[in-house]
């Protein structure tokens, strides 16, 4: 029998552009960095924030299950994201999906748990620099100001007519991840780096 299994490398969605945002970046001389992060492992964790599972989840991957709306939680290479009151998005390290899926399930037990890969669904792009904040706000109805929209927090959003998950990172200059549906990545990318061309 034939082996039918894939063997051509993976192509993140935004392959084709990452000279172009690389160009950009280069062309800012330090106002803007644009970069995409492709292939992070994403889950969709669904459970009762209240019931015993969250606490076990959150012991079982060293990082607690965040209870703020809109907030995030790092520690590691882990990432946890608030996206509604029983639903969370946890971001990890390329080609973690399965063994955190595993880690969520086993931890869980019995108590109910839902959780999806959602992985190949987006991409990553990564907003960062002194100008980042007026680069999203060209396209973005929230208000970016850091005493508005400080390191630590996340929301579902448009940005460029694109929905979004918009994260502001927890680190010093780190800026903002743009977690956008593959499908619409190119065309948010394009958005992007037209909106840049003020800083270039």
């Amino acid at each position: 029998m034939a082996d039918t299994a894939l063997t051509a490398p993976l192509r993140s969605p935004l392959s084709q552009v990452a000279d172009r945002l690389a160009t950009a970046t280069r062309a800012s001389e330090g106002a803007i960095r644009l970069a995409e992060l492709p292939f992070l492992a994403q889950l969709t964790v669904r459970l009762d924030a209240k019931g015993a599972a969250a606490e076990a989840v959150g012991l079982a991957l060293d990082i607690p299950l965040p209870l703020q709306p809109n907030s995030v939680v790092r520690a590691g290479e882990l990432t946890v994201l608030w996206l509604g009151p029983d639903e969370w998005l946890l971001v990890g390290p390329p080609g973690s999906g399965r063994e955190l899926e595993s880690r969520i399930r086993e931890a869980a037990g019995d108590e109910f748990v839902a959780v999806t890969d959602v992985s190949a669904q987006r991409t990553t792009l990564l907003v960062t620099g002194p100008r980042a904040r007026d680069l999203l706000a060209h396209g973005c109805s929230l208000d970016l100001h850091p005493r508005a929209f400080d390191s630590g927090r996340c929301a579902q959003t448009t940005l460029g007519r694109t929905q979004v998950v918009l994260v502001a990172r927890g680190e010093p200059r780190a800026g903002f991840w743009v977690l956008v549906r593959s499908s619409f990545a190119g065309y948010l990318a394009d958005w992007l780096l037209d909106a840049a061309t003020e800083y270039l």
